[in-house]
């Protein structure tokens, strides 16, 4: 049985310089109309809400750029990977160039517990940059 969808119009008030904008995003990111774009960013909006709820269970990816001749770093990431193994799923490290190297650490679990891995994990000295992108895992 299909579910059924119904949509809702509602007009949106907006400045011209930020509509001409918002228009070349859409053109840049392929979207067909406005309608489109406006609804992910909703969504987008609404998965980053998650964060507010610390009992949420979330998905998704931590990147770590660094410089792995950092003195202890490499060893210190370990640790603390193996310290939070029960929510890490898997890794992916790339070595950049001589000097820096790109680790992927694909995470579930819940959000305050994660949160205190990022810290742990991006706070560290020889980490140039991170981040973490994020989904819940049950989405209404």
């Amino acid at each position: 049985m299909k579910e059924s969808s119904s949509l809702t119009r509602f007009g949106i008030s907006m400045e011209d310089k930020l509509l001409k904008s918002f228009d070349q995003l859409i053109r840049e990111k392929g979207y067909k109309n406005r309608s489109e774009a406006v609804r992910d960013l909703v969504r987008d909006a609404l998965v980053k809400e998650t964060w507010s709820d610390k009992d949420q269970l979330v998905a998704g990816c931590i990147q770590i750029f660094y410089n792995h001749h950092q003195r202890g770093l490499m060893e210190n990431l370990t640790t603390i990977q193996h310290e939070f193994h029960h929510m890490i799923l898997a890794t992916t490290h790339i070595h950049l160039d001589q000097h820096n190297c790109l680790e992927m650490i694909v995470v579930k679990g819940k959000v305050s517990e994660l949160q205190l891995l990022c810290n742990e994990l991006l706070s560290m000295k020889g980490v140039k940059y991170g981040d973490f992108s994020v989904t819940p895992v049950e989405i209404d």
